[in-house]
């Protein structure tokens, strides 16, 4: 079984991982972010790093969803491979970050790897405000997100919208961040769990 949890920056992806992790015991696997070999030159040069960081990802994920495959266990992933073709990539062409011709370039890629693999049981969507989602950048404090702007941000939310509104490969939760507070009240996470069991065991549901 894969779970996967998708979100914008600062969302708190990680922390949700983590948290669900140890109530359910499942293995874990966390983006690559302080062994990215890109991340830094992206955030300080996007239109040169864009192609490079979004193929590394790309690559770095197929391998991981293999490994999970092959172990057989019950797995929660920090980002799909999905946001990077359908938001991230898509966002940086429109931008003027990537050239068409490297966006073609990444997208028929993703499109042939996507046939090697299979969507998650459950996809974990967290949606947060701009403002919540620089707060939690801020706390969080990592020097090389210090130069992120808000209008890719708010740019990244409305693409993040739009695939959900459209996602049709599973099932599907929603956790409001801005009311949401599961990263400091057991409450709002006992919340998010509820909701888990009822999607993955079929009992109602409440978003």
């Amino acid at each position: 079984m894969l779970i996967a949890v998708a979100g914008n920056i600062g969302s708190g992806k990680t922390t949700l991982t983590t948290l669900l992790a140890k109530h359910y015991k499942w293995d874990t696997h966390f983006e690559d972010v302080d062994d990215n070999p890109y991340l830094n030159d992206f955030y300080n040069d996007m239109q040169r790093w864009s192609f490079n960081l979004q193929v590394y990802y790309l690559t770095s994920r197929i391998s991981k969803i293999q490994e999970i495959n092959k172990s057989g266990k019950a797995t929660i992933q920090d980002r799909t491979l999905y946001e990077d073709a359908y938001i991230f990539a898509p966002n940086l062409h429109s931008m003027g970050l990537m050239t068409t011709r490297d966006f073609e370039t990444y997208f028929s890629l993703f499109k042939l790897q996507e046939t090697f693999i299979n969507p998650p049981d459950l996809l974990i969507y967290l949606r947060a405000s701009v403002s919540t989602l620089v707060n939690q950048i801020q706390k969080r404090g990592r020097d090389y997100e210090e130069s992120i702007r808000l209008d890719y941000l708010k740019c990244l939310n409305e693409r993040y919208e739009a695939f959900i509104s459209t996602y049709d490969q599973g099932k599907i939760l929603i956790i409001d961040v801005d009311t949401n507070n599961f990263s400091e009240k057991a409450e709002d996470l006992g919340v998010i769990i509820n909701n888990i069991d009822a999607e993955l065991h079929g009992l109602f549901k409440t978003k």
